[in-house]
């Protein structure tokens, strides 16, 4: 089981399933929902993810994307999909143990900044991975 909170310990997860997925996202909104150069996600079953204490702030970032926060010191917790309805994207850096979930991959990289430079062995993909080969 991953277990896993915010910053100032309001809200904890745990996680009872297999991380299905992980990647290294590039893209702008997810730079600026968490103030980051790139985000690391892992994707779970929805049913997979339980909230044990705190309730997360919610904001939706577009018609069809949701994002799930805490609303006091702000850590970026989920990102979820109406097009992905069986699964919920985690934040990794929110895990208790983060070296425990290896990022596979880079996604959207068309969107990468410019001073980024990665040089990892990584695949890195200019959109969704599955939306395309790799760079």
């Amino acid at each position: 089981m991953l277990t896993g909170g915010c910053f100032c310990g309001a809200i904890r997860y745990e996680i009872s399933k297999p991380v299905l997925d992980t990647t290294i996202c590039h893209c702008v909104d997810c730079r600026r929902a968490a103030g980051a150069p790139m985000v690391a996600w892992m994707t779970v079953a929805r049913d997979a993810l339980r909230f044990v204490s705190g309730e997360p702030a919610r904001y939706e970032s577009n018609p069809a994307v949701l994002r799930q926060f805490c609303a006091n010191c702000g850590t970026h917790l989920t990102w979820e999909s109406d097009d992905l309805p069986d699964t919920i994207d985690v934040s990794i850096g929110s895990l208790d143990a983060p070296e425990q979930v290896a990022p596979k991959d880079h996604t959207w990289t068309s969107q990468q900044l410019a001073w980024l430079h990665v040089n990892d062995e990584l695949p890195k993909y200019p959109a969704a991975e599955a939306t395309g080969a790799p760079d």
